[in-house]
């Protein structure tokens, strides 16, 4: 299917709603579902026109095989549908041109990164969106809209605080296209925020102990969006996020750190690009419907207050496919204001307990002033 094939309609008419790109791909896969569930009918994309047609022929769904760097193509497509969700990474090398696409042509933008860079400079064109009547919300899988929500929630318990710490586990395994990303980033560092910048610091350069429910584990510091995102959620300068990790884990890490000029070559990033092909496309389906996430977050003020939160939800790829398409559906119903968001900024802190089976809980929280009567 070409993509001039698609009907022609004004941004406020636009017959078919939504385009899926990288819909062959692990994580587009199961986004394809998701909506199918919904009962919507999305335009699929992506660069290979034979991998394509695997996923969309069976539901008999409209497809469209183009590169991004094929500017008529891409403005064709996306000048027939509302909004866009990007699902084809690494998003430093693909989320500028579609976002180049989605200005051009008045599409709202959505992507599942996790990329800070990728955050950094999409927020940096809010003005640009803004004067094209767009949303621009990266950020809509598990990569953040958990810790996203949580952070923003925390907030509201705290809203004196000046520190956030957010932690995770329980990803249970990864997809290729989040390994490739890993790999872009290999030899990065970590990174976190103070003071309202952003910072890069070692690998695993902080641990601490975080209750997760069933007593204190380690968690070790990770580059997780949230260093970019949930600043622009809660306005609180200083952020550092964690992940529970196996201890010999953060012990590669920490010895890691004298290899990142090797990690940055590109001939070793070939290599393991190379080797990640060659690994199953992501986790089963049995991990997808057996497995948990849990995340823990805590907002602290000066005065040493806080308010401190646990959230659980489903494995991190099915929590992924029900929060894009939910933050996807509420785009589509005009829900939130254009320019840049994020989802909890877009569509509320309250968003992911629209996702099934997720839970939210309050540990502990600042007393509420008493003012004089």
């Amino acid at each position: 299917m070409a993509a001039t094939d698609l009907q022609q309609n004004t941004p406020s008419t636009r017959q078919t709603p939504l385009l899926i790109y990288g819909a062959y791909g692990y994580t587009g896969q199961l986004i394809v579902e998701e909506c199918l569930t919904r009962g919507w009918r999305p335009v699929l994309g992506g660069r290979d026109a034979s991998k394509l047609a695997a996923v969309a022929e069976p539901h008999n769904l409209p497809h469209v095989a183009f590169t991004l760097g094929d500017r008529a193509a891409l403005d064709a497509t996306l000048g027939q549908v509302s909004a866009v969700l990007h699902c084809a990474g690494p998003f430093i090398h693909t989320a500028q041109r579609m976002l180049e696409g989605c200005l051009r042509t008045g599409t709202h933008y959505l992507d599942i990164t996790g990329e800070i860079q990728v955050f950094q400079a999409l927020a940096a064109q809010s003005a640009l969106a803004r004067e094209a009547g767009i949303m621009v919300v990266p950020g809509v899988g598990f990569d953040v809209v958990p810790t996203d929500c949580l952070a923003r929630w925390l907030k509201e318990q705290q809203p004196r605080a000046t520190e956030l710490e957010l932690a995770f586990e329980g990803l249970g395994g990864v997809s290729q296209g989040t390994a490739h990303t890993a790999v872009e980033q290999a030899g990065e560092g970590g990174a976190v925020r103070r003071d309202g910048y952003i910072q890069r610091v070692p690998p695993a350069h902080r641990t601490r102990q975080v209750d997760f429910g069933d007593g204190p584990v380690t968690v070790a510091s990770i580059p997780w969006g949230d260093v970019a995102t949930a600043y622009y959620s809660t306005g609180i300068p200083n952020i550092t996020t964690y992940a529970r990790l196996p201890q010999q884990t953060i012990r590669a890490m920490k010895g890691l750190r004298l290899a990142a000029p090797l990690a940055r070559q590109r001939s070793v990033k070939r290599l393991l690009h190379w080797w990640v092909d060659r690994q199953p496309a992501g986790p089963d389906e049995e991990t997808r419907t057996t497995g948990r996430t849990r995340v823990w977050g805590c907002a602290t003020a000066d005065d040493g207050t806080f308010a401190e939160g646990l959230l659980y939800g489903p494995e991190g790829y099915a929590f992924t496919a029900a929060a894009a398409t939910e933050a996807a559906g509420r785009t589509l119903d005009g829900v939130g204001t254009p320019g840049f968001q994020t989802p909890a900024t877009a569509f509320g802190a309250d968003l992911v307990l629209s996702i099934p089976g997720v839970e939210r809980f309050l540990i502990s929280a600042p007393p509420r002033p008493v003012y004089p009567s």
